[in-house]
């Protein structure tokens, strides 16, 4: 009977756009919700700001994942072009190549050599992308996927802040954004952990830490230009 395993590096593209732009969504929103609210702004400045804050984190998180993934792209698609190139003028030194990569791994030299050249002739771009270059199918850029996922994530992430001020009112605003805000980042460390493999408390505690500084932050600054006006 074959043994399964599971793993979960083919996630790490899409997760990591996921919970970065979740994140981001949460943290952003909230503490701009509680910067503007700590001013003094009414209760419409308040949403109108959340919502401003929501399209445009989103807008802004696809463009910059969109560049920057591109980006990535362009890199292992040039790198991928030289390595065909050498491989067609010199497939002899590419050959060697491939095999102290083995030999590094501790395979001796004849049995490198073997490994070597039977992965040459089954696909020699793609042994030496995988074992030069460090690209394979689980970690190769996709900027439109991490440009969507991002997008998509911010702004259900800001949504869930920019709700919780539309419910509540008068002095609890700031306190009800700031509580469902942490509660959120708090879920959010743990899902993300638990789909990366990773420890849920050690994520939970992180991302909400640095949730909870920011909006003590932006809280402080809210209210002492609120004062100064």
């Amino acid at each position: 009977m074959a043994h399964k395993e599971t793993h979960r590096t083919h996630r790490i593209g899409w997760l990591r756009a996921a919970v970065l732009g979740a994140n981001d969504g949460i943290v952003s929103t909230a503490s701009l919700i509680i910067g503007v609210a700590a001013s003094s702004a009414s209760r419409s400045e308040v949403l109108v700001a959340g919502m401003a804050g929501l399209v445009a984190g989103a807008m802004s998180m696809a463009a910059g994942e969109y560049v920057s993934v591109s980006s990535q792209a362009d890199t292992e698609a040039a790198d991928l072009v030289r390595e065909r190139r050498e491989l067609r003028e010199d497939p002899e030194r590419e050959l060697e190549e491939l095999s102290l990569v083995y030999e590094g791994r501790g395979l001796d030299t004849e049995l490198a050599r073997r490994v070597a050249e039977g992965l040459t002739a089954h696909d020699a771009l793609g042994a030496h992308a995988r074992e030069e270059l460090g690209i394979s199918d689980t970690t190769t850029a996709r900027p439109v996927q991490a440009a969507f996922t991002s997008a998509a994530m911010f702004a259900a992430g800001a949504a869930l802040p920019l709700s919780a001020a539309a419910v509540a009112t008068g002095a609890a605003q700031i306190a009800v954004v700031a509580v469902t805000a942490l509660v959120f980042l708090a879920l959010l460390g743990a899902v993300g952990a638990r789909a990366g493999g990773a420890p849920v408390r050690a994520a939970a505690v992180r991302v909400t830490f640095w949730g909870a500084l920011a909006m003590a932050v932006t809280a402080l600054i809210g209210t002492a230009f609120g004062a100064v006006v």
